[in-house]
């Protein structure tokens, strides 16, 4: 047996419930002790029953011996699938060879409630606490009772607003549930299979609901954006051993009352009186009498109700603080040692009434107080009032901050080490990158790049998690969207994510400034002090077009390019609606936001994003078949990539602005000719040394900036660039202790202090997209669009600078590919390389090859199994192989050589 099938996944997950997309796409990984190995033919099961499956016998479908290499994205094809139906499937595969595998372990997946008619359940909530600003969150019962063996037992919920789920007293389900979406269009339903916790006799499904994003506060754009109260709607079946079933939904039978969570907002923070504890109350044997009253029913709900597309969000991580000090006020300071996001567990004992208040930071203030100045209208606080019942714990419900330090006040006694724990909380997305080097600063810069991921990636892309915002702005995601493929699989949370953009896409084509919309279109309307925003700014816009790009690249997934080619497509037709002679104008942008002293014309900045919008929509028709349109499209580009030379170039290659960021993006789209590419590529340079070694670029530009200078022969001062420490740069805020990516270069200086509070975030990913670069130039790992996902992989590696080694990995759906450099004393440059099974790579090692797993190789001769010399241009050598590991020596008579 050649190949082993391991890690067998629906529509990227493991075993998921409660899906409603109609054909999905089985992925599986293989392995395989062999070099080259190849899968040749697969064969899929698909059956109505676990049993069936056992017996091979496929009453859904039977893909047959399908002759294919094709282990990912392989879309079901048979029967029609049912609401509420799990499905259980297994594939074999057959190498180059023709020996077959064994089958795989079995994988199923279920279906959600896939029409209204499916259900039977009414949204309830509770009615509001009048002249209360803040409402309490309900608290919601249902009892019943089980008399009979059950088989299965599968519950549908979601709300407006958030739930936490429980039943029998444990919790059901993730955090912050259903996640964020435009309300007004979608909600998402989550499915959990309860079968082992029903019990025979009395049951209890308990749930407390909050406001969350729909009725809470939204950023700085106030509450009730969505609507007033939060509402739940839950439907369990319950099928019996002996063929019955029974439906149990929300509706006027449930009983619900306002608890010890005097409010919990997501902005606000969060108030919890344990005196007023209902013990018990989501239990068995507890008497709902007293305050419990009948449930509020909603009339019902004009949007969609949806499976599931994002990851759950959970607790990722706990953290301990490492140091703690008392003040001259009497409170206490703890330091996290990482700027993180999530909220504390606090550990207390004391009199009854006793308020204890954990705040929360990212930074000191000079005198060693909490900073606080930059939350704007957020409150990072949570209360807790001691019911005085020996060691309490206490953790908030439905709000998360963002910090690394914690202040406790009012605490009765003195805390220690141990009376708070750190709670990590975001998306869990698995983490598919890794990245490693003999330079510590640049091992921290990757490190402050995850950190960044992990405090912004919930539910949304967010553009910070401290303040009065957390909005999922468009541009900052698709920056960023690259390096956080490489960081995590985040295939099911940028999927989501694009319906999100989607659903706030405005009649015309334009795509929204953020997504979900959050009624940000009503709010500008509402505040003219907010004029200049648009929905179509240059950058955030295109995000629409970039992230289903960027999905396909990274993923090699075809069905994000064909289910959103209409709204990409109505993008980039607004765009040329709304340019003159395909220049788009100076108007409502954000431009190259917040770069370091570089104004970057905004009428260049939006042309040459239109440009590339163009330019990759073209792509996108070629891949899904849409001829016409690729021709269309290319001609489209051509003509903006000639406005933008007639209009913002001059004879001498130089760009109207002269900013950083207008060679970049002009270099990095493919806006100039050849002559012209010379004469920017040299600009560029020459600008970063007369700013001393240093960038100036924003938002926009710093995510292009090494890639094109390194595309155009300029490595050396890409690496000076991402090593340089004085500012701006990004090890300038390592120097000064940070442990995330700042929002801005300046966000604190040891010249001005802190910069305006009114936006200075320091936890905030965009200026960490150079993470990509890392990943795609630094390790040389890039994905190849004619074969994407990583089907074929281009290992490319650059070495530079300071650094004499570099290790990195990625987990492809494939599996893992592995990149080790190294450059000795000597000159002499070490490359292994691990190909997952069933891909192949395109290497270049600098230099001549001179060995090979200790075998010389000459050039055009195939001397190991696996590895083919296509050729040495350019000094490099160019080697195709198969699967397997790999080890490469070249000799470098200088190290710029290898350049």
């Amino acid at each position: 047996m050649s190949l082993t099938i391991a890690d067998c996944l629906t529509e990227y997950a493991s075993n998921p419930l409660g899906i409603d997309v109609r054909r999905p796409r089985l992925f599986w990984k293989l392995e395989s002790r062999r070099r080259s190995a190849v899968q040749a033919m697969y064969q899929v099961l698909v059956a109505s029953s676990r049993e069936r499956l056992d017996r091979e016998e496929a009453d859904m479908w039977d893909s047959g011996k399908t002759a294919s290499d094709q282990s990912t994205h392989i879309e079901y094809a048979g029967e029609t699938l049912r609401s509420g139906e799990t499905y259980y499937w297994k594939v074999r595969v057959w190498d180059d060879l023709g020996v077959a595998s064994d089958w795989s372990e079995p994988a199923f997946w279920s279906m959600g409630l896939l029409s209204r008619a499916d259900w039977k359940a009414k949204w309830i909530g509770r009615k509001a606490e009048p002249e209360v600003e803040l409402q309490p969150p309900p608290y919601l019962r249902k009892s019943f009772r089980i008399v009979k063996p059950v088989r299965r037992a599968i519950v549908y919920a979601t709300a407006l607003g958030l739930y936490d789920l429980r039943l029998n007293g444990q919790r059901i389900g993730a955090l912050f549930a259903p996640g964020w979406t435009d309300y007004d269009t979608r909600v998402q339903v989550q499915a959990y299979d309860v079968t082992d916790e029903l019990t025979v006799g009395e049951n209890v499904f308990g749930v407390i609901l909050g406001d969350g994003w729909f009725a809470g506060t939204v950023g700085f754009l106030g509450n009730h954006v969505y609507g007033e109260r939060p509402f739940l709607l839950l439907q369990a079946k319950i099928e019996y051993d002996d063929g019955t079933s029974e439906l149990i939904g929300s509706d006027s039978s449930w009983r619900t009352a306002k608890g010890p969570i005097l409010y919990s907002d997501l902005i606000k923070g969060e108030t919890y009186d344990a005196r007023l504890e209902l013990s018990g109350w989501d239990r068995a044997g507890y008497t709902a009498a007293g305050t419990w009253e009948t449930p509020d029913v909603r009339s019902g709900y004009n949007g969609l109700l949806v499976g599931t597309a994002e990851p759950p969000v959970r607790i990722m991580q706990t953290r301990k603080p490492v140091s703690i000090r008392r003040t001259e006020t009497g409170t206490y300071i703890y330091d996290m040692g990482q700027n993180m996001v999530g909220w504390t567990e606090l550990k207390v004992q004391g009199p009854q009434g006793v308020k204890v208040t954990v705040s929360h930071a990212e930074m000191l203030n000079p005198d060693g107080s909490l900073y606080l100045d930059n939350l704007r209208e957020a409150v990072q606080q949570d209360h807790y009032m001691l019911k005085g019942d020996g060691e309490e714990r206490y953790e908030p419900h439905f709000t998360f901050h963002g910090f690394r330090y914690v202040e406790l006040i009012g605490y009765p006694g003195e805390p220690d080490l141990e009376s708070i724990i750190g709670k990590v909380v975001h998306s869990d997305m698995p983490e598919t990158g890794r990245l490693e080097t003999n330079d510590p600063m640049v091992n921290r810069l990757y490190a402050n790049i995850t950190w960044g991921q992990r405090g912004n990636f919930l539910s949304v892309p967010t553009d910070c998690p401290q303040r009065d915002e957390r909005l999922g702005w468009t541009g900052d995601a698709q920056i960023f969207a690259r390096t956080a493929a490489y960081n995590m699989n985040v295939s099911r949370f940028f999927t989501k994510y694009i319906q999100d953009m989607v659903d706030s896409q405005q009649p015309s084509g334009a795509f929204a400034d953020v997504a979900p919309d959050a009624g940000w279109i009503r709010h500008k309307m509402w505040n003219t002090n907010l004029n200049w925003f648009a929905p179509d700014n240059a950058g955030w816009g295109d995000a629409g077009v970039i992230i289903p790009w960027t999905l396909y690249l990274m993923y090699g997934d075809i069905r994000i390019l064909e289910s959103n080619y209409k709204a990409m497509a109505s993008w980039v037709e607004y765009l040329r609606d709304n340019s003159e002679d395909f220049v788009r104008p100076d108007y409502a942008n954000y431009g190259d936001w917040l770069s370091i002293d570089a104004d970057t014309p905004k009428e260049v900045l939006a042309t040459a994003y239109f440009a590339y919008s163009a330019k990759l929509l073209a792509r996108i028709a070629g891949v899904i078949g849409r001829k016409p349109d690729l021709i269309r499209y290319e001609a489209m580009f051509a003509s903006i990539a000639k406005a933008f030379r007639d209009t913002f170039v001059d004879g001498d290659g130089r760009i109207r602005g002269e900013t950083q960021a207008v060679y970049v993006l002009a270099l990095q789209f493919g806006l100039l000719t050849e002559e012209q590419n010379k004469q920017a590529a040299e600009h560029l340079s020459a600008d970063i040394r007369a700013r001393g070694d240093r960038l100036s670029t924003g938002f926009l530009g710093v995510g292009y900036l090494l890639p094109a200078l390194t595309d155009h022969h300029k490595l050396d001062v890409a690496y000076t660039l991402l090593t340089q420490e004085d500012f701006p740069s990004w090890m300038y805020s390592i120097k000064h202790g940070a442990t995330t990516i700042w929002e801005r270069w300046d966000g604190w200086t040891d010249h001005n202090g802190f910069q305006t509070p009114s936006m200075n975030s320091f936890n905030h990913y965009s200026l960490g997209s150079v993470g990509e670069w890392m990943f795609r130039y630094m390790a040389g790992i890039e994905a190849d669009p004619a074969e994407p996902g990583f089907k074929h992989t281009i290992i490319r590696p650059r070495p530079g600078g300071r650094l004499k080694w570099v290790k990195a990995a990625y987990d492809s759906l494939y599996g893992r590919i592995e990149v080790a450099w190294s450059v000795s004393e000597q000159k002499t440059f070490r490359l292994e390389v691990t190909i997952p099974v069933n891909t192949t790579a395109t290497v270049y090692v600098p230099g001549s090859v001179s060995a090979i797993d200790g075998t010389r190789i000459e050039a055009g001769v195939g001397a190991v199994e696996g590895c083919r010399l296509l050729d040495l241009t350019a000094g490099e050598s160019r080697l195709k192989l198969g699967s397997g590991r790999y080890t490469f020596e070249s000799d470098l008579i200088t190290l710029e050589a290898s350049v």
